[in-house]
């Protein structure tokens, strides 16, 4: 089930997130996420509207918009993988928004296939400043507009 992100799911989400991150994203160096963790656990998560996918009481999956309809993060616990969890997430972010946006790795390519699937097309490509790795802004307009 679905629900609203909180600071009990801190730990939780946190582990996902470097899992997750670790195995989409090998190309880049495990210290680069050792080193970006506390600040998404200080300063992006608290800041984000972030929802959790919760089964049999652990979070196994977690979605966040950050900047009112850009997904900052869009993230399941590779174990849960594949089982629709990312979907019904990215379901329930649509909900009510005409528009949303997100940047994948280029290297990423089972998530940008995901994200094309689920109606995201391409806007543009870019360098991601921080790791130096090309990236795809995607945008999903409701409607298919």
């Amino acid at each position: 089930m679905i629900l609203p992100f909180t600071p009990a799911h801190t730990q939780a989400v946190m582990e996902i997130w470097l899992a997750a991150s670790r195995e989409a994203h090998s190309f880049i160096p495990m210290e680069y996420w050792e080193a970006t963790a506390p600040l998404v656990e200080r300063e992006i998560l608290p800041n984000a509207e972030t929802r959790v996918w919760v089964e049999e009481g652990s979070v196994a999956g977690f979605l966040s918009l950050v900047e009112g309809d850009h997904i900052g993060a869009l993230f399941v616990a590779p174990a849960c993988q594949g089982r629709g969890i990312g979907k019904k997430l990215l379901e329930d972010a649509k909900k009510g928004r005409q528009l949303l946006t997100l940047a994948v790795y280029r290297e990423n390519q089972g998530a940008e296939r995901f994200y094309r699937r689920e109606g995201f097309v391409p806007l543009e490509e870019r360098t991601d400043e921080a790791t130096g790795h090309p990236e795809l802004l995607m945008v999903w307009r409701a409607g298919g507009i």
